[in-house]
């Protein structure tokens, strides 16, 4: 095929409110959370670090932890990420090293395992699992970003309540919690979990942590535990005015840079690219509407978990490559969604898959594609874009043209640059 569209960046002009300096204010969440009131000189912190990319996440929990030393406390880290890093503790553990989350950098020890005691059984009749060394300190203190879950549609989505049971439920737990889901609901789940751990866990707090669509710290909140599920409900309504968006509702095309589980527990996050509900196409009130998803690589920190590859219909050959099959399957298996790990079409270059993915998008022509390219699912405050959205673009105030429409760049060797290091 000779004909690609041509394409020309744009920028995005979406809500970003900034937390000044993370120190100040992790300070300020956690003496608003009364911990002074609770934490005394000599106990145990178990303080939750989990396995998305989550911006500032060292600094974050960098200052939690000097914040409790301040207290005289003895804090400690627990990956608290359910079955990713191949549901192993060395895998966790490496995982939060490759986030620059080390006992170094934090100041103070990682305490990976994934041991859990059953604190009781829950009124669905399953075990409650919590993290053994989480479970045995005197307090746990509960971080995390709260944000709309990939899957899951409710008041509360992904937040504090889900690492209470997801996180700190280790493999067990999250694997029994998912399968409770699919005979119940998971605002139903999550809630009786959440008020059993609550009661029986020594939860001292929860730090809450919101980004804006650049991938920044937009707010911290310190958040007492008797108010975690109102204060969350309401956390997330300001999470979804925040989140990422891509500038147009309809497309041909979505070429995507990588997938990560340190972009999204699902790989890519299916609020942005529309399919929350559905692996392979938009239901009918959701938006945005994308008929193909292209994954091109994974990123460097998700160790090979591609979890999320079987949302896409077409992916580079490299990718199978690089795919750590029984990472992905262990983690898609445990949260009850197998066919995240299916495979796409694959093929050596772009100029194959531009070629075959053009070929099937209806009657419009190839140079005429409503295409988009972004890095990933976090980062799209700078699209390329195909010429058809060219006059539309020219017409809207929140978009800021960069470049002039220009040819696809594909090299002699048939690929792509990545997006970030073209323009």
């Amino acid at each position: 095929m000779a004909a690609y569209p041509r394409v020309f960046r744009l920028r995005q002009h979406l809500p970003r409110p900034q937390v000044a300096g993370i120190p100040a204010a992790v300070d300020a969440a956690l003496d608003a959370a009364g911990l002074t009131a609770h934490v005394r000189p000599g106990q145990e912190v178990a303080v939750t670090a989990g396995s998305r990319g989550i911006a500032n996440m060292a600094e974050i929990l960098t200052a939690a932890v000097t914040y409790l030393k301040r207290l005289g406390a003895h804090p400690f880290l627990v990956p608290a990420m359910g079955s990713h890093g191949g549901a192993t503790a060395a895998g966790q553990r490496r995982i939060l090293e490759s986030y620059g989350i080390t006992e170094a950098h934090c100041g103070c020890p990682i305490r990976a395992s994934m041991e859990t005691v059953v604190v009781c059984q829950a009124a669905e009749g399953f075990p409650v699992h919590f993290d053994r060394q989480a479970y045995e300190a005197d307090h746990v203190l509960v971080c995390g970003r709260i944000k709309p879950h990939t899957r899951f549609v409710g008041d509360i989505e992904s937040g504090l309540m889900k690492m209470m049971l997801i996180g700190l439920g280790k493999h067990a737990g999250a694997l029994v919690y998912h399968q409770a889901i699919q005979d119940c609901s998971f605002g139903q789940i999550v809630r009786s979990v959440a008020r059993e751990v609550l009661q029986r866990c020594h939860i001292v707090a929860g730090l809450a942590i919101l980004e804006n669509a650049y991938d920044e710290t937009a707010r911290i909140v310190g958040v007492v535990p008797e108010e975690f599920e109102e204060r969350e409900r309401e956390l997330l309504r300001q999470a979804r005015v925040w989140m990422p968006r891509l500038p147009f509702d309809q497309a041909d095309v979505l070429l995507l840079d990588e997938i990560g589980k340190d972009v999204s527990g699902a790989g890519l996050d299916t609020n942005v690219v529309g399919r929350k509900y559905l692996d392979h196409a938009p239901r009918e009130d959701e938006f945005p509407k994308i008929k193909y998803l292209v994954v091109r690589g994974l990123t460097r920190v998700s160790h090979g978990n591609a979890t999320g590859i079987g949302l896409a219909e077409f992916c580079r050959s490299q990718v199978l490559r690089e795919m750590d099959v029984h990472v992905t399957r262990t983690n898609c298996l445990t949260g009850s969604h197998a066919t995240a790990a299916t495979i796409p079409l694959d093929y050596e270059t772009d100029r194959e898959i531009l070629d075959v993915v053009l070929s099937v998008i209806g009657l419009r022509a190839a140079d005429a594609a409503r295409l988009m390219w972004i890095q990933n699912t976090l980062r799209v405050g700078e699209v390329e874009c195909a010429e058809a959205y060219w006059d539309e673009a020219r017409q809207r105030t929140d978009l800021e043209i960069r470049t002039p429409p220009r040819p696809l760049p594909l090299g002699p060797d048939g690929q792509l640059p990545d997006l970030a290091t073209w323009c």
